[in-house]
């Protein structure tokens, strides 16, 4: 963690470095054909927004090409991936040196058995492909993390929404979750909720993703980077 200090209004927070993931991985089954989500990216590059925004640094790993991140700033890395493997190497490669990790993308639990190296004809018959579970990523972050990181993962639910998340939180050995529901994938607005470990469960007005992720930075400053002492 950065020793600088930067003034936000009355608060005083340290200088953070973020590592934040965004959008949907693709698993493919032929050159052409995969298997993956709707997730648009947006919020992963709100985050990245709202932190560059606040001060802090950012290593953002996308799999999105077509979504323009607007800032220009020598406190921003971009590392571009596009499957879970992928994804799964970039956040080990880049989680040690991070203070916060913040798992926005939308990684596929499963991926191919076997890849054909050639198109995959049509024909006549059905097709049967065989599919193998990806590495969870935020499982791995929070076995690993250290004193002094922080992990936070997202959860999409359409039902038992707190209940699943906060079954995540502790499975996962998180430090705090946010909780949305489907509505959110590729919307320009969304209502989250947040769980940390020490503190009860805090609701969003329905905002931009802009000002949604703002929110999000903020209780994280407030939980995990607090003013210096002494």
């Amino acid at each position: 963690m950065d020793s600088r200090f930067r003034g936000n209004d009355s608060l005083i927070t340290r200088i953070m470095h973020f590592l934040i993931t965004a959008g949907g991985t693709r698993e493919y089954i032929d050159p052409v054909r995969f298997i993956s989500n709707a997730s648009s990216g947006k919020m992963g590059y709100a985050l990245a927004t709202a932190a560059i925004n606040a001060g802090h640094k950012v290593t953002l790993i996308t799999t999105i090409k077509n979504l323009e991140l607007r800032i220009k700033n020598s406190k921003l890395k971009t590392v571009a991936v596009e499957t879970a493997a992928q994804m799964f190497e970039a956040v080990k490669k880049h989680f040690s040196k991070c203070d916060c990790l913040i798992m926005t993308a939308a990684v596929s639990d499963y991926t191919p058995v076997k890849k054909s190296k050639t198109k995959i004809k049509k024909s006549k018959n059905g097709l049967v492909i065989k599919l193998k579970p990806t590495a969870d990523i935020l499982k791995w972050a929070g076995k690993h993390k250290k004193k002094g990181q922080a992990v936070v993962g997202f959860a999409l639910e359409d039902r038992n929404l707190r209940k699943s998340a906060e079954r995540k939180l502790k499975e996962k050995n998180l430090d705090m979750i946010i909780a949305n529901k489907p509505a959110a994938i590729g919307a320009e607005e969304n209502e989250v909720e947040i769980k940390t470990l020490k503190k009860s469960w805090l609701k969003t007005k329905k905002h931009s993703k802009k000002v949604v992720a703002e929110q999000i930075i903020r209780v994280v400053e407030d939980i995990y980077s607090p003013a210096p002492t002494g």
